[in-house]
């Protein structure tokens, strides 16, 4: 199977707090919409440090991380991050990777999501056993 990429939405949560609280606009919510590699090798949401720096998401931690290389480098770990894929969901924690690298979608959030790797269209979608599974989207 070959590589598999996703169109994602990836939201700042704190800005979703924030807003919900009434201390921010919900215009002002920091948010992108990105093209993530979808990674069944990976646990974790990855972003790149361009990313972070315009969703401006609070640094929580600092891990060493192996990549798929077999190198360990030490990433920043951000939270909260919401990530919107069709009519899907997910709240995690994301790791901030060096430079300008490919955004991954670990397995983590595909899980909470509900999400599924279709292997004849090598695209992810929504888990056809629960299609209707909708989460309100902010």
């Amino acid at each position: 199977m070959g590589q598999v990429h996703a169109e994602i939405e990836i939201v700042n949560g704190e800005d979703v707090i924030q807003a919900q609280r009434g201390n921010l606009d919900i215009d002002e919510i920091k948010r992108i919409r990105i093209t993530a590699l979808v990674d069944t090798g990976a646990m974790h949401l990855s972003i790149n440090e361009n990313i972070q720096e315009y969703l401006q998401l609070p640094v929580i931690d600092s891990r060493r991380f192996q990549m798929a290389n077999g190198k360990a480098i030490e990433c920043l770990v951000v939270f909260p991050v919401t990530v919107h894929f069709q009519n899907r969901q997910a709240n995690c924690s994301a790791v901030v990777l060096p430079g300008d690298a490919e955004p991954l979608l670990g397995v983590i959030p595909m899980e909470d999501m509900d999400v599924l790797i279709d292997p004849v269209r090598q695209e992810l979608v929504v888990n056809p056993k629960h299609p209707d599974y909708a989460m309100h989207r902010i």
